[in-house]
């Protein structure tokens, strides 16, 4: 089976491991074929969310770490499956563990309706192709109580009650990656594959629920998202509506 390399390197502390991640030397003299760089952190002190949030993390409790990746010839306009890959080997990991474990759409990993693990991805662009993607992943493992005002944070070890070994956690999500035949010998029938895959963990797939848009709230049924990320509700009417990141919001009711 063809794997990449992977090349780990702790900090016990760093800003973001995003930013430790794009430090890394990266053009002429330094090898990116066939490496899975991967940077670790006991604590950030401006770990980064999507929509701009911050993200909170007791020291020396949680899992925090980015992957680089170097993906051959992925076009920008297929970016989603690198989201596809992440999301879809950190909740078969994490489903290790307990059950319910599910994607909501487009990469935040959920244990029923509570998450579980946060995941922020940058891409470097040249041309019409991808040429670095860091990948910056948030795991609540052995934190006891949040006090942020994140709506909805759990940990492992509030779903299991005991401590996880976080280094045995980073290890089996890393040997899924490097593993992963979507980067060692990419094929369509393995983007095919992926992609339903990531449908069928989906968080309330075929399931009404209640959303938010530009519009106002209103009560639908998550139907599909399309290979470049689109995602397809149905509403009450039997209307469909496709959205973007970010022009949606899911209400999630946290009782």
């Amino acid at each position: 089976m063809n794997k990449l390399n992977i090349c780990h390197t702790h900090l016990p502390e760093t800003s973001s491991t995003n930013n430790a991640a794009r430090d890394l030397p990266f053009g002429e003299g330094f090898c990116t074929e066939g490496i899975l760089n991967v940077i670790s952190t006991d604590y950030q002190t401006a770990g980064r969310g999507q929509r701009g949030n911050t993200w909170e993390s007791a020291p020396n409790k949680n899992l925090l770490f980015s992957l680089s990746l170097y993906p051959d010839e992925l076009p920008s306009s297929r970016q989603f499956v690198i989201c596809e890959l992440i999301s879809v080997i950190l909740c078969e990991v994490l489903s290790r563990y307990t059950e319910g474990i599910h994607i909501k759409w487009p990469n935040d990993i959920y244990h029923h309706n509570h998450k579980l693990c946060g995941i922020l991805i940058e891409h470097d662009i040249e041309g019409s192709h991808i040429t670095r993607s860091i990948i910056g992943v948030g795991v609540n493992v052995n934190q006891t109580h949040f006090t942020s005002n994140a709506p909805n944070p759990i940990s492992l070890y509030q779903i299991l009650g005991h401590e996880t070994d976080r280094e045995e956690l980073l290890s089996a999500i890393c040997e899924a990656i490097a593993t992963s035949p979507l980067l060692t010998s990419p094929s369509k029938e393995e983007y095919t594959i992926l992609h339903h895959r990531y449908i069928s963990m989906l968080y309330r797939r075929d399931v009404p629920a209640d959303y938010r848009d530009a519009n106002g709230k209103f009560t639908a049924t998550l139907r599909d998202v399309s290979p470049d990320g689109l995602l397809t509700l149905e509403d009450l009417q039997g209307k469909l509506r496709s959205y973007l990141f970010k022009e949606i919001t899911f209400i999630v009711n946290t009782q």
